[in-house]
């Protein structure tokens, strides 16, 4: 049982104005305090504070207070207990579901549900779905929200259910921004002052770019969304101790380059250094020079770069966005004197607070130039003099991160056709989706005015995009609208295509909506390799249109001109990005805004009112959102014809006892796949493809295609989502000879779809598992890329490695992540996937453990259970975290 906290001795009074407020006075634990990391001092502050001896104990805060020796010795684990969780919209809606499911088997346990309710302070933007249908339309804005409403209906009255039904749940309704830049903008503590006792902001979210808030010196990281329900319910998060590596900055960045430009270098840079796993921290005298902005940028892309957090500690310049972003000057003082008093107050230009790390790594800001990263891969930089050369390279390169395997004689292929009435052509590189979107640089001033004033001068000049590309520019939150229009520079934006046409994540997430047939069919019959342009974080193959092979991130003034320029194989140092309306060239030089010039202009109109105007509406939400009718009921009632909202079967036939947990014997390979084998290809995403499983079941509920929505959509219904569950074209399945959602049933040798295939496995109670490469589970926190696997009957995989939050998810939904030895893979043991596989369970189960896999052939070899800590092992034999919640809450 708890206990009481043994660090009361160390609170103290601290006064803000004429309030008294109680602190724990951190440096008096000890001198080793001054040299910690900023990043393990808000660790340590939560385990002081929360200090039970049950779930966070003082062994804890040695460890985490001796971190010099600490990080030393391998496999230190501590508790954490995070401030605060958000959740975005597709997670979110998926969290609820399961929050209203454990409601029901609390109570058919004979326990209250009313005790399945967030402990911890939790929040949950609507908004990531946001698909992008009207581009070019004078009310784009207007008609998206209103088709937005009419195909998420029933999951935005479900949502609105949530907001009455859970306590200490705040549901922020539709249009009001994207996840991160409203928790930037608004939802960010910085300080919890709204106690008796100052602590730091911490967070974890259900979208792995969480990470973004690193950059206003808030630690938060993204969890799968399992974890982070258990958290919502007062559970602590167990964890390894983490290096923490020192990244300094110094020197400026030139006139000509970008935060965008900054952040795809540092990304490139920690990915060759190797950092998963692990903190970063930035420091030194360069640091100074970056903006709030800047920095969130630089940490939202810290999944891409493999580090736990990229964490930019509290400085006057943070203090100076809480200004800027309309929190109160009371608020501000009680950050500012809490962080000073608790030594997490950073000046960057004193070398003498700079802490002990476990390594450093310097980057000098004036060697940074401007680049995109693609065509697959988010670490993938490519600097922007060299494009031409890459692109033309990828293309005849055999088929892999940076080649797409083309015969030199189709390099050249120009295919005409029609659109609107006109003829225009296309070929290898030309761009089909330029989408200023996303979270990574929607919430950079700096970036959005340069793109707007880069669009002032090419209009001037008499510039333009072709129609068929399809341009599209979805800003943060309103803010974002508010100065772009204040500065001038929207009707530009518009006249090239760039019309406001919501607020959410869109494009990067594959919320790309379709394009014109006349260009989908002149791409796939002649195989061209066409590309989307954006200014995301994600460009995975098939993660942001089917038709777009090639993607490039990259900033948005980047964006619009390789619209403007209707292709990516260009040099822009050599070659005209057009001509002019007298017919003279025109240079990607000629409109390029300097820095300094795009600072100015948003020095003058970025300001204070924009936010408060903002975010006043944000409690009532639009007209619509006020007009919708949800339940009231405690307990949800659960709609049977309903597409989008149904009972998930995770709880069906539990029992208070725990389930029997055997050997895996005789389990067939689902699929046998490579490396890099991320969550858009496992987890459904983006459109429902018209010769689906999700698409048949949909037509079979009466549904017409226009109908279908996205998967995102209809997260909170598991049929839809078992049959998308490696869903995805670009899926490679070693046991099928092309690229697409296939698998092989044996032992018939049928070629099925996946889903298909698990449900004849099923029916005949085969288990199943999945044989995978390198980094399994990669990309975005998705937690239906262990809830379909589930569904689908899948009980372990076997992989080289597991990427951190995917690993936790496969864990907490009862799967077993097992991992091959060191230096051993597939191939080296010469396995098919056609064989049978047995692997022995002892009733002893450790983390960590070695077990041998057995299989029909006669071979054997033995794997590693990548349990990491005990608190897994508790969670596996329950049968997943959700199960473990609903019996301890049903007790």
């Amino acid at each position: 049982m708890a206990g009481s906290n043994p660090f009361q001795k160390y609170l103290k009074t601290l006064t803000v104005g004429s309030k008294e407020y109680k602190y724990f006075d951190l440096p008096a634990l000890g001198s080793q305090y001054d040299k910690l990391p900023y990043s393990i001092r808000v660790l340590l502050e939560s385990a002081v504070r929360n200090c039970d001896n049950f779930q966070v104990r003082e062994s804890d805060v040695d460890n985490v207070l001796n971190w010099n020796q600490s990080k030393a010795i391998e496999g230190v684990e501590i508790a954490f207990k995070p401030a605060r969780v958000i959740l975005q919209d597709l997670t979110g809606v998926a969290a609820v579901v399961d929050f209203a499911a454990m409601r029901d088997a609390v109570k058919d346990l004979g326990g209250n549900p009313d005790k399945i309710n967030p402990i911890c302070p939790s929040d949950l933007v609507i908004d990531h779905s946001v698909q992008a249908d009207f581009v070019r339309s004078q009310d784009a804005l207007s008609k998206n929200e209103a088709l937005e409403f009419e195909r998420n209906m029933e999951r935005f009255t479900f949502l609105k259910w949530g907001t009455k039904a859970f306590r200490n749940m705040l549901i922020v309704p539709p249009g009001s921004g994207i996840v991160h830049q409203v928790n930037l903008e608004y939802l960010a503590r910085v300080v919890f002052t709204d106690g008796e006792v100052l602590y730091p902001d911490s967070v974890v979210g259900t979208d792995s770019h969480t990470t973004m808030i690193n950059g206003l010196g808030i630690v938060g990281w993204g969890v799968g969304g399992i974890e982070a329900e258990a958290v919502m319910l007062g559970q602590a998060i167990t964890m390894l101790l983490p290096e923490v590596v020192g990244y300094k900055i110094v020197g400026k960045l030139n006139q000509y380059v970008t935060s965008t430009d900054l952040v795809l270098t540092i990304t490139k840079h920690l990915r060759q250094l190797g950092v998963v796993g692990k903190f970063v921290e930035f420091f030194g005298p360069g640091v100074a020079e970056l903006s709030i902005a800047d920095r969130a940028t630089i940490s939202n892309m810290c999944p891409e770069y493999g580090a736990t957090i990229g964490f930019f500690p509290v400085d006057s310049n943070s203090l100076e966005y809480l200004r800027q972003t309309n929190r109160s000057e009371m608020k501000i003082q009680c950050v500012e004197t809490y962080l000073r008093a608790t030594k997490m107050l950073r000046n960057f230009a004193d070398s003498s607070e700079d802490p002990t790390f476990s390594e450093v790594v310097t980057l000098d800001l004036s060697t940074v130039v401007s680049c995109v990263s693609g065509p697959k891969r988010p670490q993938d930089k490519v600097a922007v003099s060299e494009m031409k050369t890459d692109f033309v390279g990828c293309l005849t390169n055999k088929i892999g991160f940076k080649g797409f395997g083309l015969s030199p004689d189709v390099l050249n292929k120009k295919v005409p056709f029609q659109f609107q009435g006109k003829e225009y052509t296309l070929q290898h590189g030309s761009v089909l989706i330029a989408a200023i979107t996303s979270c990574t640089n929607t919430s950079n001033p700096c970036v959005m005015l340069g793109a707007g004033l880069l669009a002032k001068k090419a209009v001037a000049l008499g510039l333009s995009v072709a129609p068929y590309v399809k341009t599209s520019l979805s800003p943060g939150s309103g803010v974002v609208t508010y100065y772009l229009k204040e500065s001038g520079v929207v009707p530009a934006l518009e006249k090239l295509g760039f019309d406001v046409i919501g607020f959410g994540c869109m494009t990067c997430i594959g919320n790309s909506g379709p394009l014109d047939d006349a260009i989908v069919e002149a791409v796939e019959k002649n195989d061209l390799v066409c590309c989307g342009v954006l200014s995301g974080n994600r460009n995975f193959e098939g993660r942001i249109h089917p038709n777009t092979r090639a993607n490039y991130l990259a900033s948005p003034l980047l964006v619009i001109a390789y619209a403007i320029a209707g292709r990516v194989d260009i040099d822009f140092e050599t070659e005209p990005i057009g001509k002019s309306s007298e017919g003279k060239d025109v240079f990607l030089r000629d409109i390029w805004p300097l820095r300094s010039e795009i600072q100015a202009v948003e020095k003058q109109h970025v300001i204070p009112a924009m936010f408060r105007d903002v975010y006043a509406k944000i409690e009532n939400g639009s007209n619509k959102w006020q007009a919708l009718k949800a339940p009231s009921d405690q307990l949800y009632p659960w709609d049977a014809q309903s597409t989008y909202i149904k009972r998930p079967p995770f709880f069906a036939g539990m029992t208070k006892d725990l389930p029997a947990r055997t050997s895996i014997t005789g389990a067939r390979v689902l699929l046998f796949m490579g490396d890099s084998v991320t969550t858009d290809h496992i987890s459904p995403a983006g459109s429902i493809a018209r010769n689906s499983p999700a698409a048949r079941y949909l037509g079979q509920r009466g549904l017409t295609p226009k109908e279908f929505n996205s998967y995102g959509s209809r997260r909170g219904h598991d049929e839809v989502m078992a049959r998308g569950t490696f869903a995805n074209i670009r899926l490679v399945n070693r046991l099928v000879t092309k690229a697409g959602p296939r698998t092989i049933h044996l032992p018939s040798n049928e070629e099925l779809d996946v889903f298909d295939a698990a449900q004849r496995y099923q029916a005949t109670n085969t288990p199943l598992i999945l044989i995978v490469g390198k980094e399994y589970g990669s990309g975005s926190s998705r937690d239906w890329a262990a809830k379909g696997p589930l569904l689908l009957g899948v009980k372990a995989v076997i992989a080289e490695s597991y990427e951190r939050i995917h690993r936790s998810n496969l864990v907490g939904m009862g799967l077993i992540p097992l991992q091959f030895l060191p230096g051993e893979t597939a191939d080296s043991l010469g396995l098919t996937g056609q064989e049978t596989y047995t692997i022995e369970l002892p009733g002893d189960l450790q983390p960590k453990q070695q077990l041998t896999v057995r299989l029909d052939t006669g071979k054997h070899f033995q794997v590693v259970v990548r349990f990491d800590t005990e608190v897994d092992l508790t969670y596996y034999k329950h049968g997943g975290i959700l199960n473990y919640m609903v019996r301890k809450m049903a007790h």
